[in-house]
């Protein structure tokens, strides 16, 4: 019988370049259930897939609470329910990152002494402008913030 290679904590560790300390606090949280021998904790193939899927997650920007949601549910439709609301936060921070990305191009572009008076920088701001202020009829400009209407 061929025997599954097996990980100290501090080998598991140093393989994902981690700390040994957050390999445990993740056992706490329920997110990694390692074997014990002689009170050692052992990590086996599987959690060497699950460390993965748990650092991946985290980059794509998933809380520890949500992973263990992921991880520990069998209901197809439950973990396809987190994924969704977490695909649909990142979709939002991405239209954010973009809108912010446009600004700051458009800035750069912008060879007026005044950034604030370039009529193509104003273009790109008239949608935050528009939904911040209640325009007076006829004005082109919104008016200053706590300024009567």
């Amino acid at each position: 019988m061929k025997s599954t290679p097996e990980f100290a904590i501090g080998d598991l560790a140093a393989h994902f370049g981690l700390a040994a300390h957050v390999l445990r606090h993740w056992e706490s949280m329920g997110l990694l259930a390692p074997r014990r021998v002689s009170g050692r904790r052992r990590y086996g193939q599987d959690d060497l897939y699950r460390v993965a899927i748990i650092l991946r997650a985290k980059q794509a920007g998933l809380g520890l609470e949500a992973i263990r949601e992921v991880l520990s549910t069998a209901e197809p439709g439950a973990r396809r329910r987190i994924m969704r609301q977490h695909r649909d936060e990142l979709r939002r921070r991405i239209d954010e990152l973009r809108s912010s990305l446009d600004l700051i191009e458009c800035a750069l572009d912008c060879d007026h002494a005044d950034i604030a008076t370039c009529p193509h920088f104003q273009r790109v701001l008239d949608e935050s402008v528009a939904g911040r202020f209640v325009r007076p009829a006829g004005s082109g400009r919104p008016p200053r913030p706590g300024a009567e209407t």
